[in-house]
């Protein structure tokens, strides 16, 4: 059979050398000659040739999906990946996997994440690759694949496709998904009408592609470049730009060269990475949900995020990217001023310089290749930042006993420190009823509280901690008042919000025994969120109404709320986190 031996001592069929290409994993008949036999016959089904097949392999995660226009460049972006890992000599192979979008997702993308982890996970083991590139960009989707490939542990690049480009709207720039909620906020104080609302719904997204602004999926892109995981200058290119495409074919190059030196993610997402990433994360005033999915990553790695050293490094390091909602830009403006190369030149004194990336050169190495910086407006530096600390807090009390979050850059800096009366929300759907009603008891100086949209009580952890401001408030000009759950919130979203209240509602947290009328206290400064009862008082309340954990009978649902762990160990399933676990962040 010409270019097919069956030969026992052909040096890649030999049981002592590690298989590669289309060799690996062969499918289990009892007979493994008859099993690549078999699995030849079918590929050159498709028209493959045994010097094709002959080369490394890469896979390449498919996550083009029509529920998923922040993926809708994913055709093109495949086929340059394609072109890139042919012209190293390579042989690509996509797959598809889950797709996620946010705004497709019921009742929350949260709550698919680990879904597609496990999907992508097991697709890279079933399948024969000696590489594999991600494609991912919306909220989700990286961190998903970004799990998935490190308890795969085999070479893994992360693409990411890219943000959408900007839209006007009566002269005024605006682009999702920052503005989509400042323009809905003015439709529910009465300043526009439906007429104009309905306008700016079509120009808030101008193409395909990822939120323009700092939301989580352009926090997932930098913090995906910091972890060392895309080539240099992966994270700001826009989705539809010549650049984009480009970062693709190189991203499949890379793959390819990665294969052959055998560069494993764990050589990569080591606890020096994942520091740079949360250094990262915090000068460019990132997303909320950028602390659960590095903790989630992490977990896959036997790491730990220690979120007291994490608001330790926030203390030290400052916002400097001037992006909304944290400041005033866009992402395209990021990739403009020079993108990562240009953060990370500023921010070099506080980074792990030799932590390794997939070029297989140190995070140092690739800062002193980007070059010298220019001048632009959009990266500030150290000594004129835009905020003079990170943009994440960590705040604990006797309301967080595990931690909660509050996004400081984006809150008002007078109501940082804040004592008020809370106005409680049982659920999610208490507080769809009763927020807009005239009769709702509450004042511009209250606290507003919502419980059970946790990891478990949602189920999945929704990005509804971004609590409407009651419509009587904003009709009468309030614009932020402190807000409290055991939730998320988008990214994009902006406001004095405490989140990720740990451990949840759900499961007996202090916050399922707030009521109506109680007194809370928040302090930024201090790093507390206190509930103003005795431990007396909320022990006789938890008693008098202990809580029911919510349970599933079957399918999906069943495995999530038996095995989701709580934000502070990254909403992770309890199985998929390695058995090994340590701190990432330093104590000192």
């Amino acid at each position: 059979m010409p270019g097919f031996s069956m030969s026992k001592t052909k040096p890649e069929d030999s049981p002592t050398a590690p298989a590669t290409g289309i060799r690996k994993g062969l499918t289990n008949y009892g007979d493994s000659g008859f099993s690549l036999f078999l699995r030849k016959a079918f590929i050159k089904g498709a028209g493959y040739t045994d010097e094709a097949l002959d080369r490394p392999v890469v896979g390449i995660c498919n996550t083009g999906s029509a529920y998923n226009p922040c993926h809708g460049n994913a055709p093109q972006l495949i086929e340059a990946v394609k072109r890139g890992v042919m012209l190293a000599g390579g042989l690509p192979m996509d797959f598809p996997t889950i797709s996620i979008h946010e705004s497709f997702s019921q009742p929350t993308s949260m709550y698919l994440r680990n879904l597609m982890s496990m999907d992508t996970e097991e697709m890279i083991r079933a399948q024969p690759m000696d590489a594999v590139v991600l494609i991912g960009g919306c909220d989700k989707t990286v961190p998903a694949q970004l799990m998935g490939a490190a308890s795969a542990n085999i070479p893994a690049i992360q693409l990411i496709t890219g943000s959408m480009l900007t839209g006007s709207h009566r002269g005024e720039r605006v682009g999702a998904c920052t503005d989509c909620r400042r323009y809905w906020g003015k439709f529910r104080a009465d300043e526009i009408d439906s007429e104009e609302i309905a306008a700016v719904n079509n120009q808030l997204v101008a193409s395909v592609g990822t939120c323009s602004v700092m939301g989580t999926a352009s926090t997932m892109a930098c913090v995906a470049e910091a972890l060392g995981m895309t080539v240099p200058g992966g994270a700001s290119p826009p989705a539809v730009t010549a650049d984009r495409i480009r970062i693709a074919e190189e991203t499949g190059a890379q793959a390819v060269r990665m294969a052959r030196s055998g560069l494993t993610i764990d050589k990569i997402l080591t606890a020096d990475a994942f520091e740079n990433a949360i250094r990262v994360l915090l000068a460019i005033g990132g997303s909320t949900n950028g602390i659960v999915h590095l903790t989630a990553i992490a977990g896959r790695m036997g790491l730990d995020v220690d979120l007291k050293a994490l608001d330790r490094m926030g203390r030290e390091t400052p916002v400097l990217l001037d992006l909304k909602p944290s400041g005033q830009h866009y992402m395209e403006d990021f990739h403009h001023a020079g993108g990562m190369a240009t953060l990370l030149r500023e921010l070099k004194p506080l980074l792990k310089l030799d932590a390794l990336t997939v070029t297989g050169r140190t995070l140092g190495e690739e800062i002193e290749l980007a070059g010298p910086g220019f001048e632009q407006d959009v990266v500030r530096t150290i000594a004129d930042p835009i905020y003079p600390q990170g943009g994440i807090a960590v705040l604990h009390g006797n309301l967080a006993p595990g931690g909660a979050i509050i996004k400081q850059s984006a809150a008002d800096a007078r109501l940082m420190q804040h004592e008020g009366r809370a106005v409680v929300f049982e659920n999610g759907q208490d507080m769809a009823e009763r927020i807009d009603s005239d009769d709702l008891d509450v004042t511009a100086d209250d606290i507003l509280v919502l419980k059970n949209i946790g990891p478990k009580g949602a189920p999945g952890m929704p990005e509804a901690g971004y609590i409407p401001i009651p419509k009587k408030l904003a009709r009468a000009g309030v614009k932020d008042m402190v807000r409290i759950s055991d939730g998320r919130m988008s990214g994009t979203a902006f406001g004095t919000i405490v989140l990720h209240v740990t451990p949840e509602a759900a499961v007996g947290g202090p916050l399922a025994y707030v009521q109506n009328g109680d007194r809370i206290r928040l302090s930024v400064v201090a790093r507390e969120i206190t509930l103003l009862v005795s431990d007396s008082e909320l022990a006789r309340r938890a008693a008098a109404a202990p809580v029911d954990v919510p349970t599933a009978e079957r399918g999906y649902r069943k495995l999530f709320l038996d095995t989701v762990l709580q934000a502070d160990k990254g909403v992770d399933f309890d199985f998929l986190r390695a058995a090994r676990i340590h701190d990432t962040t330093p104590k000192g």
